[in-house]
């Protein structure tokens, strides 16, 4: 009697579904065809919306990024002589600015003279006098001399890629000097090749023979915008090209004994 009270009693949740126990796939019902397309409408909505609003994301973050800097540039600039034309009673946005922008031209235009090169060499020579400020305008006067338009003054002559670490490694780099290492037998003609890091202005310096580098078709801004991106501005295509020969740029090594 007992073994048959055992067989007859049902859960009371299961009583209650009418003896029909909902966690047993076998016995609990099918789903409603309605019910499963409205599953994959919901599956297809959320993933299209979703790749949708990244896509927004990946196209709006650089145009954001791009317009921050440059109203925050703008607005840095124009508060060097905003004050002034305040004081003035002049209030129009921008010409401050613009006002910069002549200011610095004035003065390239001024230092590219005779005159203001003397004046300039004269400050150059008391700020690098100073203690701590002269390794702050040594690390950025580096990094504009990068950039310098003038071919003499340049600080990186050519875009180099060297084998390094290992082989079959390669690293990007910057050609500074060229050398001349005087040995017994024949010279070797080697390059210094500086390596930076993201900070650009700190970096290793390696002297690689001038017949293992390679030159590839990269402007210096191009190869700064390479290591400063971190690789993301990389073109898919490097060809190396032909050295151009420069002028006052070998400095011979004492011969060593």
């Amino acid at each position: 009697m007992a073994e048959e009270k055992e067989s007859t009693s049902i859960p009371l949740s299961q009583a209650e579904n009418g003896g029909v126990d909902p966690e047993d796939p076998a016995k609990s019902p099918p789903s409603s065809p309605n019910s499963s397309t409205r599953k994959a409408c919901c599956f297809v909505l959320q993933s299209w919306v979703s790749k949708k609003f990244m896509t927004g994301c990946v196209v709006l973050f650089p145009v954001a990024v791009t317009f921050f800097i440059t109203w925050w540039f703008i607005q840095f600039v124009d508060g060097f002589f905003s004050p002034l034309y305040e004081q003035l009673g002049i209030d129009i946005f921008g010409l401050g600015f613009i006002t910069s922008l002549l200011f610095v031209f004035f003065i390239g235009v001024f230092v590219s003279s005779w005159m203001g090169a003397a004046v300039f060499s004269v400050g150059e020579w008391v700020i690098k006098r100073m203690p701590f400020v002269r390794h702050i305008y040594s690390a950025s006067k580096q990094i504009s001399a990068a950039i310098s338009p003038d071919q003499n003054t340049t600080a990186f002559k050519e875009v180099a890629i060297i084998r390094h670490p290992r082989v079959g490694e390669y690293a990007f780099g910057f050609i500074t000097s060229t050398v001349i290492l005087q040995r017994e037998n024949e010279d070797e003609e080697l390059c210094s090749v500086f390596v930076p890091t993201n900070h650009l202005y700190i970096g290793d310096i390696f002297l690689v023979n001038s017949k293992e580098i390679i030159r590839p078709n990269l402007s210096i801004r191009e190869g700064i915008e390479i290591i400063v991106s971190g690789g993301m501005t990389m073109p898919q295509i490097i060809s190396p090209q032909e050295r151009v020969a420069r002028q006052n740029e070998r400095i011979p090594l004492n011969r060593i004994m």
